[in-house]
């Protein structure tokens, strides 16, 4: 290799930097796209429909008559084995007796989810129905008796208790329960749901495996609803998770609120800039901002508590905060 001097020629010709609007288009490699917000938004309207009545009839009917079928063959196979090996029979009567029992706490466990989830609608109603100082004072024992059992919110409800007695205004009261009992688990939710969006943009953007961005962010959204259930107060279970998660795209596809795109990215990272940047680095921002609606939409849905007009979350600045430091430089 030659040793010589190199000369480098560090006048510019030109006055003015060239811009990144007057790029050409980055090529990419053929990948399988990535899940268009139209396409999520059909798909979440599918999941929130209500199935029929005839479908209803028909599931529940499968179930039991399968359920009575196996419950027969094990019991056949229990006593059979009984009569050829006693102790193997026994022991495995024992297994099953235990397994039952397994199940039927399981199915405890799920009632009391769904009850959770119903003492949540009924308290996002009761709010609503909050119009004068007894009514909104009931409203408050309620929530008080409703995280009577979170460790973490000890010091947020002996506070509470003591400021509520002077509250005389309705409005001033329930806005004094966001305060002091919500605005904690409002912002863990906001982290979880900050933490989705991040991870289904980074997947889609870096990984261009087919189907990985759409399983990531399925995965990533039903983590991120029993999350912020969570966090609320719901502790859902696995029926109940079901549950929640089409109660929350009923939600989406009655808002519309899934439906996002470069309309609500623009104003953020700017779409000149987008339009020319991967086709991959886009979809990516583009499913991490739907992550973050299906994030918003769970946190309405889970909070025993409708959001008042000043504390309720703005979409885009959470976006904003969920994608933009994903691309920042260092300083």
């Amino acid at each position: 290799m030659s040793k010589k001097p190199v000369l480098i020629d560090l006048e510019d010709t030109s006055d003015t930097a060239p811009s990144v609007a007057e790029a050409p288009p980055v090529p990419e490699s053929a990948a399988a796209p990535a899940a268009s917000p139209a396409a999520m938004e059909q798909a979440a309207r599918i999941a929130a429909r209500k199935s029929s009545r005839l479908a209803r009839w028909f599931w529940g009917l499968l179930v039991a008559v399968v359920g009575a079928m196996v419950s027969v063959a094990t019991w056949d196979f229990a006593t059979a084995l009984i009569d050829r090996l006693p102790v193997l029979g026994w022991a495995v009567t024992a297994g099953l007796v235990v397994l039952a029992v397994l199940a039927l706490g399981l199915g405890l466990r799920e009632l009391a989810a769904l009850s959770r989830l119903r003492r949540v609608d009924a308290l996002r109603q009761a709010a609503a129905e909050c119009h004068d100082l007894e009514t909104a004072r009931a409203f408050a024992r309620r929530m008080e008796g409703f995280f009577k059992g979170r460790s973490d919110l000890a010091w947020q409800r002996a506070r509470f208790s003591e400021r509520c007695e002077d509250v005389m205004d309705p409005d001033a009261l329930l806005l004094q329960i966001e305060t002091d009992l919500l605005a904690p688990l409002d912002a863990l939710a906001l982290r979880e749901v900050e933490a989705a969006a991040r991870q289904v943009a980074t997947v889609t953007a870096l990984v261009p495996i087919a189907l990985a961005d759409v399983l990531t962010a399925l995965v990533s959204s039903l983590r991120m609803i029993r999350r912020v259930a969570a966090i609320y107060g719901g502790r859902p279970g696995l029926v109940s998770s079901w549950r929640l998660t089409r109660t929350v795209l009923a939600h989406l596809a009655a808002t519309g609120a899934v439906a996002a795109g470069d309309d609500l990215l623009e104003p953020i990272l700017g779409g000149s800039v987008l339009s020319k940047v991967s086709r991959r680095f886009g979809e990516g921002l583009v499913n991490g901002a739907l992550s973050a609606r299906v994030g918003l939409a769970a946190m309405e849905v889970c909070r025993p508590m409708p959001f008042s007009q000043n504390r309720r979350p703005s979409t885009r600045k959470v976006v904003q905060r969920a994608l933009t430091g994903l691309f920042s430089k260092e300083k």
